[in-house]
């Protein structure tokens, strides 16, 4: 299909790129370290990967606890200038704590960002997070009520959601974006669902897929079928030339003849390349969206510098993804085997983003 079919200068494009690449993972320079600050949530989605609740059942990270491992180990190795540190959850704004907590971040000389769903976000939070030095926030806007409200499962959700927008769009200096979860009941409305947020002033949206983890494993409601998968794909890429509003896919896995024409860049996984997490019981990772039991330290038991240095090594060196579907696929030195995140605890492939092209 011409989706999956590649010319030779892309061809020749990803040669390249797959080289440079090679040297960035031997580098491994820590630019985006997030910290899964809480499990606590303020909705049950059905889609989380993380199975969070109001009461998880496991205690919120202490801030010093965090703060320490930035004094010891991050800013003794690296600019805090250029390290990104993104607050996640669970639900961030939980916490009362994460003005302080970001003041503190900041005072370090870290820029910090968020991600919410939006549903406590109010004019005063947000000018308190401003103030202790928020630089970027994304919301979810998982699309227009009905779908959204499936999706989060609260039938305030849409609104909070929408209401947070508004507010980051009159709040200048703030980078900040929609994320959007596409299931195949919004594949037909995307066209006005992006005209909806034009006009709403927003100017950069991310479209995600929803993968088969956590709660999304036994939903087959939440998925797209390869024919709704194109048609999103089609889309973002049409939507990129008419230049009226930034959009992408986000950076799942390998999408062929699609590549650079639906995101910016070609494919990479940068989880333990250039992006590391602690989560909130303290384990060492690539990004928040890889399972909770694969780690590679603990902060309560190792040095976090140390772990980054040594310790990525599934992550940087990804002969062991070459089997199953991946094992003769004529792709594989350009995906390597797709995002970490799409594997089981086995390491098995979830599924393969080039294969439903």
């Amino acid at each position: 299909m011409a989706g999956r079919r590649l010319g030779l200068r892309k061809r020749l494009a990803l040669n390249i790129f797959s080289d440079l690449y090679r040297s960035t993972v031997a580098e491994h320079r820590l630019d985006t370290l997030f910290w899964e600050c809480t499990l606590r949530c303020n909705l049950s989605c059905r889609h989380c990967g993380s199975d969070c609740r109001v009461d998880p059942g496991v205690k919120d990270m202490p801030v010093a606890d965090f703060l320490r491992v930035l004094d010891e180990e991050v800013t003794p190795h690296a600019d805090p200038s250029s390290v990104l540190i993104i607050f996640s959850g669970g639900e961030v704004l939980v916490r009362d704590d994460l003005e302080f907590a970001g003041r503190e971040v900041a005072r370090r000389g870290y820029p910090w960002g968020m991600v919410t769903n939006g549903m406590a976000l109010t004019e005063q939070r947000l000018r308190g997070l401003v103030d202790a030095g928020l630089r970027s926030i994304s919301v979810s806007l998982d699309g227009f009520e009905r779908e959204h409200n499936y999706i989060r499962s609260n039938p305030l959700s849409y609104s909070k959601a929408l209401d947070a927008v508004r507010l980051l769009v009159r709040e200048p200096g703030l980078a900040f974006d929609v994320v959007t979860c596409v299931t195949g009941a919004m594949v037909p409305q995307l066209e006005a669902f992006r005209d909806m947020l034009i006009a709403e002033g927003v100017r950069s949206w991310r479209l995600f897929s929803i993968f088969p983890m956590g709660r999304a494993k036994d939903d087959p409601t939440l998925r797209l079928s390869d024919a709704q998968f194109r048609r999103m794909l089609e889309f973002i890429r049409q939507t990129r030339k008419e230049c009226r509003i930034e959009v992408s896919y986000a950076c799942e896995g390998f999408l062929g003849g699609y590549e650079t024409e639906v995101r910016d860049h070609f494919y990479q996984c940068a989880a333990g390349i250039s992006v590391a997490s602690i989560r909130v019981d303290g384990s060492i990772s690539g990004c928040t969206s890889i399972r909770a039991n694969f780690h590679q330290g603990n902060i309560y038991r190792d040095k976090f510098w140390d772990v980054w240095q040594n310790r990525f090594e599934p992550f940087r060196k990804r002969d062991w993804a070459k089997r199953g579907e991946c094992a003769d696929c004529k792709m594989f030195r350009y995906c390597l085997g797709g995002g970490m995140h799409l594997h089981d605890d086995n390491g098995d492939l979830l599924y393969c983003h080039y294969k439903r092209l």
